[in-house]
């Protein structure tokens, strides 16, 4: 059997690299992996191949950033040529990034069996582009792998036929599992006792200046009472630049960190607030409170479950929350059904019992 997997963005590499493994434990098994080059910086990528022991990539797209319609034509154009020849039995895309939607979109023409790997999720805002990109990624694959019961729901009520849809579990909480015993490792020596961790990356909060202005000051109050971490992508850092901003001396600006630095970063936090997807996933199986800065998620057993509190972007509430938080009350989450490392294993079984 001869599977390709198809990443472009940071969170992908952390769901192929357990799937990887799981098919390589299988005889007779030969893969392929494809990046397209999506997100490409060598501090944001490269360090994941390392760090989650990926081999390198097979092929290369190098499409870079650009808009969603020249990265989706761009992918869609490479992609293409490399599997029109060698026709694998199966492709497996991840997550819900332009790369996933163009890589199942060039396989359905090609009639190629495509694999959908964290399938069914549903913010139900078509606003955001993930959302398009997992309606229609969902809609053509051949076989759905569903992280969490909600998203079978959505996938039947979509129309969906039943054999096609498979619960296993969450494939990030593989790779959390296996390599959260060496994220303490690559903290830095002076870590603050108490600290909350900061990440924001989404266009809704850091493209208006205005919303990402009323944030740095609700940050800033924060880091008056405990530490406030803040690994600032370039993206987010330029924007951060042009308002001018100069944080206290709690507030402290970091450079991007690697998987297992974020992991460790995660472990200890007093608080975690987001507007990450994964972030909510890692937060809820770590038991760590988080605040999602955004109006919906597509994740939602993480609030209904876990440890996740969805804010939405109502800088008030998320006043409220940390005070509590830092008050010595935080919500007791628990850990969803089959979020427990052994998804890719179950993924490894279908797709050779198929």
């Amino acid at each position: 059997m001869y599977c390709v997997h198809v990443v472009g963005a940071r969170p992908n590499f952390m769901k192929a690299a357990p799937v990887v493994r799981a098919l390589g434990a299988k005889g007779g098994m030969r893969q392929a992996l494809v990046h397209t080059g999506q997100h490409y910086d060598q501090n944001m990528s490269d360090v994941f191949f390392r760090e989650l022991e990926i081999p390198e990539p097979d092929f290369n797209l190098a499409v870079g950033s650009g808009t969603h319609a020249f990265q989706t034509g761009q992918i869609m154009m490479r992609f293409e040529s490399v599997v029109q020849d060698s026709r694998p039995d199966w492709v497996l895309v991840y997550g819900d990034v332009n790369s996933t939607i163009a890589a199942a979109l060039v396989c359905s023409k090609l009639h190629i069996p495509v694999a959908h790997v964290e399938a069914g999720l549903r913010s139900f805002d078509r606003r955001m582009p993930e959302e398009i990109n997992r309606l229609l990624t969902d809609q053509i694959a051949d076989l759905l792998f569903t992280p969490s019961a909600d998203g079978d729901q959505n996938l039947l009520r979509e129309g969906i036929p039943a054999e096609r849809i498979r619960l296993v579990g969450n494939v990030m909480i593989d790779t959390l599992v296996r390599l959260l015993p060496k994220a303490a490792d690559s903290l830095p020596e002076k870590l603050p006792r108490d600290y909350a961790l900061v990440t924001l990356h989404r266009p809704s909060n850091v493209d208006d200046p205005q919303m990402l202005s009323g944030l740095l000051q609700v940050l800033e109050e924060i880091s008056r009472r405990v530490t406030v971490i803040f690994p600032v992508h370039p993206r987010t850092r330029q924007k951060i630049s042009q308002l001018g901003f100069t944080p206290g001396d709690g507030f402290q600006l970091w450079e991007p960190q690697s998987y297992l630095q974020f992991l460790g970063l995660q472990q200890r936090a007093l608080v975690v607030i987001t507007d990450s997807g994964g972030i909510q996933e890692e937060t809820t199986f770590l038991k760590v409170p988080c605040l999602t800065v955004r109006d919906s998620t597509e994740r939602p057993v993480t609030v209904t479950i876990g440890s996740n509190i969805l804010v939405g972007r109502d800088l008030q509430r998320l006043r409220r929350e940390v005070e509590v938080l830092l008050g010595g009350q935080q919500k007791k989450g628990s850990i969803p059904p089959l979020w427990d490392g052994r998804a890719a294993q179950r993924i490894a079984d279908v797709l050779c019992a198929g």
